[in-house]
Formats: structure tokens, sequence, C-alpha cells
């Protein structure tokens, strides 16, 4: 029993007794007077009063009526189970845990058990300094995790053999789905793409899925057979080692590819490729596939991190995020993300990829995985892994079963005959999982955790008449430190991993060193408030974190048998139930493991329904010019038109635009979506007649939910119109950032909805989905091991706490307008005078008066120890503030103390006292080399920049790592690997 239950266990015993001891009869409550609201929300009683008092408010009741439309606000509070504290709430998570069956699973396909580091888990996972930072806009302050993702492309570039790799994707299905999107870029009129019929199973459905959208057929065959010479393929797809566990030679057909342009795209296996030869040897143009088995926890599906690498001509459709070297102002070198003009914020409908969130925290671990290993480590891993699958198959061999593949790595299929029943049996009695496939054959796939005493049980399952030992002499599969003659002529050449940064930290203390010298870089939630529009940096609580590295929890495959995760069916039962009541939906689903991938399943289903009701002639996407660069993202990788609409003068959607609109697209109109409250920060008042005429004209109203932390509890979004929504749980619902990843879209749809949702080709889960568009992620339930996040703070929140998050978000958000409208323009307000939970600063006045843009305040921000709010968006040369609910009024006020100090520094400029040149805003941030040089040439002083405001203090200093980013510098001239970079 962990330590955690202990003590809510000693915890409840002791309440029990209290209560028995006749306490309640004193008027003394029985249950613990310790609330994890009071711990969640930041501002305590005399604070939220301080702030109504300064909005000339009496109650949050009447905020909420000066705020959100009468006639959309529920009439009746929330019913939602009674909120548990903290240690009830994980005695709860632990007997959840325990109701998952642990058996050791060899199934494979693209997930492999793995050892996660104790010092990795302790240090990375379990830190919120890592857990918590946002995605790493602001460089300066962001070096740290950069860093990190840096390392994990060069790995991916180093073993697959190719000149580029992102900063990762969300799964290996979903990244041959974007590389399915490249292909149809970069070759429009070949309406066909080859599918390997060897690739796994869930990456062809989800291929499948992604073609469909675009008109694009997918002939699904032998890769041998392929008619590449045809020209009709715009791309093959083909896995390496392929699904059953084969090494095959695809040299020739990458060579085809090459000539009939095509474009060759490889799923591979990283352990794997540090034996094997890689696919860049051969000219492959993308290799891509899942980096879990790198210390990632199988998690019942993710979040993992899939890499994408490719050749260097294809850099600027490359889907995600890149982290590429520049230099700062002080011509240092130092990193940020590059060509970020092909992000899909900028290029929106003309987007190759609507990947927003990726995931960053479980790239760095799989960086620091191959850190602490090494190549010698990782190479001694690989072979050991190969040996005991080369013993494992002799084993069957001499039990008299036929195994399949002539070269393997880690996986063999097995051919067992008329026995295969009785292996079954055997493997359920010594609890072992293996791949059932539909004829005489099983699936074995073998991974680091592997022992002798596993080989052994899995000799017993095959009822092999040899030891373990004796099977591992007849294999004789390690020599002179190499991988034996079964890989043959596949084994790779070469080095692996050359760059000191996988050749320098191999004992747990320079390793640990290693790690925290890179948390020291960067900013987080640790340090102080992260208030990004539209992103909701809040609370990620420890008692919601802590359950996520439960084993019961972490540690199943996810194509288990469904009744080994009795416990996960529990949770996701509660989670969804809790959605549904949330949102007023009546099926909320939760395979979309981003916020992106929410808006293209809601999309994909609305298409389904339109087409089961025989008008797949509605393609028509409305968008306010002012939504989320994903959402046009998204809507052309539906296959949809997107028409954009324009808002009024006060940042509103109006009801005469929309009928405008609705009535020029008639019967073709598909939907509208719609961000609510608006990405302007206000709650809208025609938002109901806006839904009645979406649906007059028989077209479908999608909500984008990114500010749901301005309606939970308040009102439902199924009841003021919407068909879908999606729900970004990384916001709203408490999951952490990560550093840019990960996330979880799920979606909630109306009744006439239900049965378009996703399926999964491999556990077919979903009841409701008999005309389903198809499969969107590679796990059943995505990010399936980050759910209980969401769980617990709607657990330990009640219904009570949610409404109250809720009003405190927006009192936060409308105090601070209030307190810096006399200094800064406020471009929105609703027509009370009041936001929702975000406003936006216009400061595009002060480049008229003072040169001042956006980007001057943000990183002058960084010397109060500050993140930036969002910036330039959703109006150019704007900040978009957004406190939440989290932060308490200290902290908040600190903020408007660095914002008011800000623009007193711009009234320097316009009033002539200084300079825009020779400005602290011009050369902000101040690192400390630049403070502490030998020379200080500067107008202002050495104070003024680095101490700007009386609260920054030597003891609490956050000094940025590096100057201001050469931006063109770094996009001109184009490094995504390791440099030697020295803080």
């Amino acid at each position: 029993m962990n330590p955690a239950t202990k003590c809510a266990r000693r915890s409840s015993k002791l309440l029990a007794r209290t209560a028995a001891a006749g306490t309640a009869s004193r008027n003394v409550s029985s249950k613990h007077p310790d609330s994890f609201v009071s711990r969640h929300i930041g501002p305590n009683e005399a604070e939220t009063q301080k702030m109504l008092q300064a909005l000339g408010l009496k109650s949050l009741d009447e905020l909420v009526a000066k705020t959100v439309p009468q006639k959309i606000l529920l009439e009746k509070d929330l019913e939602l189970s009674e909120p548990l504290s903290e240690t009830e709430l994980l005695e709860r998570a632990t007997e959840i845990a325990d109701e998952n069956e642990q058996f050791n699973s060899y199934i494979g396909m693209g997930y492999n058990n793995t050892i996660t580091p104790p010092v990795i888990l302790r240090n990375v996972i379990e830190n919120p300094g890592w857990t918590t930072p946002y995605t790493p806009y602001q460089p300066e302050i962001s070096q740290g995790r950069l860093t990190g993702l840096l390392n994990y492309q060069t790995m991916v570039q180093d073993l697959t053999g190719l000149p580029v790799a992102n900063a990762s994707l969300l799964d290996e299905g979903t990244a041959a789905g974007e590389a399915l999107g490249i292909a149809i870029k970069l070759y429009p009129k070949k309406k066909a793409f080859f599918i390997d019929e060897k690739c796994h199973p869930q990456t062809i459905a989800i291929v499948k899925t992604r073609a469909d959208a675009f008109g694009v057929a997918t002939v699904i065959g032998a890769a041998a057979e392929a008619d590449v010479e045809s020209g009709r393929y715009c791309g093959v797809l083909f896995q390496y080692p392929d699904t059953d566990g084969s090494v095959r030679d695809f040299k020739s057909l990458v060579q085809k590819c090459s000539k009939a342009k095509t474009m060759s795209i490889c799923a591979t296996d990283l352990l794997a490729l540090t034996l094997l030869a890689p696919p860049g040897e051969w000219g492959c143009d993308v290799a891509l596939g899942n980096s879990q088995r790198f210390g990632v926890p199988l998690g019942y599906g993710g979040p993992h991190a899939a890499f994408f690498a490719c050749r260097q001509d294809h850099v600027r459709r490359l889907p995600g995020r890149l982290i590429g070297v520049s230099v700062d102002a002080n011509n240092k070198r130092a990193l940020r993300l590059t060509l970020t003009t092909r992000e899909q914020h900028i290029r929106r409908d003309k987007a190759t990829s609507n990947i927003c969130t990726a995931q960053a925290l479980l790239a760095n671990v799989a960086a620091m995985y191959a850190i602490y290993h090494g190549p010698q480590g990782l190479n001694k891993i690989a072979t050991m892994v190969h040996s005991y699958t080369s013993a494992l198959a002799k084993g069957a061999e001499k039990a008299g079963f036929k195994v399949r593949n002539e070269v393997y790595f880690d996986t063999v299929r097995i051919d067992v005959g008329n026995k295969k029943d009785q292996v079954l049996a055997n493997a359920k009695k010594h609890r072992i999982n293996l791949r059932n496939f539909d004829d005489t054959s099983v699936g074995v796939s073998l991974d680091e955790t592997v022992t002798q005493s596993d080989l052994e049980a899995l000799l017993k399952v095959f009822e092999c008449p040899i030891s373990a030992s004796d099977a591992w002499e007849a294999a004789a599969a390690v020599e002179c430190g190499r991988s034996s003659d079964v890989i043959g002529s596949f084994g790779r050449k070469g080095e692996i991993l050359p760059h000191s940064v996988f050749n320098s930290y191999h004992s747990e203390t320079k390793f640990t060193r290693y790690l925290k010298m890179l948390e020291n870089l960067d900013s987080s939630l640790v340090h102080s408030m992260t208030p990004l529009g539209s992103c909701t940096m809040k609370l990620n609580a420890t008692a919601e974190m802590i359950p996520i590295t439960y084993a019961g929890l972490n540690s199943l495959h996810p194509f288990v048998p469904v009744e080994q995760a009795r416990g996960y069916r529990r949770l996701f039962d509660e989670l969804e139930g809790d959605l549904q009541h949330i949102t007023g939906f009546h099926t909320v689903h939760l395979q979309p493991n981003s916020g992106s991938q929410g808006e293209y399943t809601g999309l994909r289903v609305i298409d389904a329904y339109h087409r089961a009701r025989n008008e797949s002639n509605r393609n028509v996407c409305v968008i306010p010019r002012s939504a989320h660069g994903t959402n046009p993202a998204s809507a052309q990788m539906a296959g949809l038109r997107v028409v954009p609409l324009d808002v009024d003068p006060q940042g509103s959607v109006t009801v005469q635009e929309v009928k405008k609109a609705a009535d020029k697209y008639k019967g073709n109109l598909s939907s509208i979506m719609l961000t609510y409250p608006s990405t302007f920060g206000v709650f809208e008042e025609q938002i109901k007649e806006v839904a009645d005429v979406v649906h007059h004209y028989g077209a479908q109203l999608y909500m984008d939910g990114a500010n749901m932390n301005a309606l939970v509890g308040l009102c439902r979004p199924a009841e003021i119109g919407a068909d879908v929504i999606h729900l970004n749980l990384h916001k709203t619902f408490c999951i952490p950032h990560g550093g840019g990843g990960p996330g979880v879209g799920p979606i909630g749809v109306k009744e006439h909805l239900a049965p378009f949702l996703p399926t999964h080709p491999v556990i077919m889960n979903y009841e409701v989905a008999k005309q389903s568009f198809g499969a969107i992620a590679a796990a059943p339930w995505g990010s399936s091991s980050i759910l209980p996040i969401s769980w617990a703070f709607i657990k330990m929140m009640g219904a009570q706490g949610l409404k109250k998050a809720t009003q405190i978000a927006i009192l936060s958000a409308n105090y601070m307008r209030q307190q810096l409208q006399d200094d800064y323009d406020v471009l929105y307000v609703g027509k009370h005078g009041f936001c929702a939970h975000e406003f936006i600063l216009d400061v595009r006045p002060l480049k008229k008066t003072a040169g001042i843009e956006a980007n001057d305040i943000a990183k002058r921000l960084m010397d109060f120890g500050f993140h930036a709010p969002t910036m330039s968006w959703p109006v150019p040369n704007t900040l978009m503030i957004e406190p939440t609910e989290s932060e308490d009024l200290s902290e908040i006020d600190r903020y408007i103390t660095a914002l008011k100090t800000i623009r007193s520094e711009i009234r320097d400029i316009e009033q002539g006292r200084i300079a825009y040149e020779d400005s602290p805003l011009k050369h902000a941030p101040h690192p400390v080399e630049v403070i502490c040089g030998d020379s200080w040439d500067r107008k202002y002083s050495r104070t003024t920049g680095a101490f700007p405001a009386p609260f920054v203090k030597p003891g609490n200093k956050r000094w940025p790592a590096v100057g201001r980013l050469n931006d063109p510098y770094g996009d001109l001239n184009l490094n995504c690997s390791c440099d030697p970079v020295d803080f």
C-alpha cells in the first residue's frame, strides 16, 4: 500500500472514532475540516470581498448577473457527488487502481513495457517544475525544456538517419495521419495512398479515417506487390519491424517511390533502430513511431510522444513544433521554436496540420531516458531484448511450433496450430497476455522488463520441453556485444548518439544535477502566475497528480482484455457521467488526445451525421475570424470548406451575420464553429438566437470549449444550443500543460450525433458508434493515464466548488481589468462593462506614441519574474490576460504592479525622458551576465533592469537564461539538432 493511501485510511479510521465518541453532538463536524476547494481557489473570503468592492459589487451572484446573459444561466445548481477530501480521493483512486488486473502483457503493436528510471520519475514526471510550464513561446524563460526537446529531436534524427525531426506528435497512428497530410499536399493530384497490410491495425484505421476526409482512397495490401510504378499513389506507408515482428527489406520499395514521385513513409521503433539499419539510409522521406518504450509508462495507451523525422526538403511541411538554435541580443547561442509561420495559428485553413498541443513532457522523458542510458546502455538493452526473443523463438520451435518470422527484433508470431486454445489458457494461468491473431497464431513482443523467470513462464505457456537457460544457450543470441545473425544483413553499421549530451550523464549524481539545471532555466506555475488568455494555467494539485503513477493505472497495455481494466472502466464511466452533467450533453467521448483532435472529431461526427441523412453536399463550415487557429485548420482537415465570419466592433458574432452566411450557403452549410464565451473575452448576448438560426438551416452548432472555465456550474453548453463541444481537460479540468503537452480533448454530443462517434479497430468499446466515421487516436481511450487528474478535480471540488471556481475566475479577470483600464485600453467588454474570465489589453496605440509593441511588454515582464499573457492573439499586438481562480490576490496585485510599472516606463518614452532604443523595454529581458557584466552603458541603472519593482528581490529573482532572441536569425540559419549551448 502506498504512503498516501495509508495516510488516507488512518484519517478515515480516526474520523470514525471521533464521530463515535460523540463529537457531532457538540456541533463539530465528523468530517475533516480541511477542504480542497479552499486549496484550489486562490483568493480567500476577505480577498474576494476586496475585489468585489473594487468593482462596486456586493456578491459573486451580482457579478455573474452583470456578466453572463440571464437567459443561459442554470435554473438550479449542478448535482454532483459530495466533494471528497484529498485523503478520501486518494483512497478511492487506490481502490480503482486495484480493480485493474496487472498481467505481464506481451501484446506489442507499438506498445511495450519499460522501466522508468526512478530519477526521471521523481525529477520529471512527478515534478511540477517540469509538468506545469506552458508551451515555450517565450524562449528566454524556457531554455530548459527547449534543451530537452532539442535532445529529443537529435535522438530521433540520429536513430532514424534523417536530418530533421520535430519535438513530438500525439501518437504513432496520428503521426502516420500527419504524414498522409504532407503526401496529399505534396502530390495533390494523386488520389490514392498505399498502406502495407503489416502496419499496426490502429495505424491503418487512423490513416483511413484521415484519408476519407480528403477524398483519398486507401489501398491496403502487401508492400512487395504494390503497383508503385503506376504513379497513382501520393504516399506509401510501411512498418519496420512490422506488426508481426518481421524485419523486411524495403530498400527497393523506397527506390520505386522516389522514381514514381511517391512519398515513402516508414513507421518504426527507436529501440530496434539501435541495432537495425535506419530508414534514412534507404532515402526514406519520413520515419515515425512511438517513443513510449524509452521510459514512458504504458498508461493504458497514453500519453506517449510520437516521433516524426523527415528529409530536409519537407521541413516546411513538418507538422508539430520544431526546436531550433538561434542567438540572443548578446550574440549568445540560444534555443527557440523555429519556423512558427507554418503553424496552424498563422496559416489557419491553409495549414498542413491542426496540431497544437503535442507531447512535450513525454518527449522530454524519452530524451532523458536516452541520456541516462547513453548509446552503450541502449545497445545493451536492445541486445538483451532481442536475445530473450531469440531464446523464446528457439523454445517455441523445440515445442514443435512454427515461428513465422525469418528476421525479427523483439516480436515473433508463432503458429500453434490446433493448440491455440490450450496456449491461451496456459497464458491466462500464468497471468500473461499474448496477441491473439484471427488464425492459429499468437504474437509475443518482449521488452526490457523481461527476466529469466519471465522467459521461463513464457516457455511453460508453450509447453516447451527445455528450460529458459537451455533456450538461451540454443539461441546463441549474444556474441561479442553484437546482436546475433538473426538480424543479419539488416544490422546497423556505425555508432549511435555520438553527441556529448548522450555520453556525459550516467551517474545519478551528475544526471540529477543536469535535470535540475535545466529545470532552473524555466518559468512555471511553481514560480509565478502564467495568465495566458484562453490557456487557463490553473493549479494542477498534487493530490490530482499522485494517482497517475500508481502501478494499477500506469502499467496496463492499451489492448489488454477489457475485463482486466475494470478499474479504468469505472473511472471512465464516472468521468464521462460528470462531464455529461456539467455540459448537458447526452454522450461524452474520451478518445481524442488533444484539443485539436477534439475539434477534428466533432467536425467528423457532424459530417457523418449529414452523410447518414443523404446530405453529403453539406461541406461548408463558417468560422468567426476571431476563432482559434486550430478551428479553421481542423475544418480543412475534415474536408470542409472554411468560410470566415466577421464580428461586430464589440467583438461579438451577430445574428445578422450568421443569418447572412447561413442564407448564402443554405443546403451546403454543415456547421458553424463558435467559442463561448468568445475569444475576445465576452459573453455574447445572442448566443441562443445564433443557435436557432444555425438549426433552422439544417446545420449544427459546434462549440469550442477552450473557455469552459467561464461556464462550469453557471450554464450548460448543450442548453445554450450547441450540438457538439470539445473540452480541454488540460485547461478547465486541471491536467497540466507539460511544457507543450500532453492534453486531452474529449467531445460531448447530443443524442442524435452519438451513433457517429469514433470507434477503435482493436478494442470495440463504443456501442453507440453504430455508424462511426472511424478512429481518432491509437489507443481506445486516448491518453487514459492522465484522465484520473480531471476525475480527481471534479470529485474533490463538487458542484458548489466548481461553481465558485468559475465565479472567482470571472471576478479575478474583472478585478485586473478594472485596475489596469486607466493605464491600458481594454479592447472588449460586455453590455454592462464587464468581461468574462479573460480580457484583452490593446497596446496598438503604444506603437505610435512610443514605438512599443506587445513583444516588448512580454519580454519586460520576465524581469519582474512573470510569464507574458497571450500575445498578439486574437488581435495582433494585444495582450490577452486570464488569471484563473487559482491565483491569490497578492499574486494578482504583483502582476498588476508589474504592468503599471511597465506603463510608467512607456510614459517615460512618450514624454521624452528616454528614447525607446535606450529604454529597459527595448533591452529586456536582462540576464544575469548582462547585469553583472564589467561594462554598463545603459541609460538606466542595473537595479532598474534587474529589480524593477519592490517585490523583486535577490531571494526570489527569476533570471532569464538568455537575452531577447533573434527570431529571424533562427529561421534563416536553420539548425534543429544538438549544438553546444552554454548556459
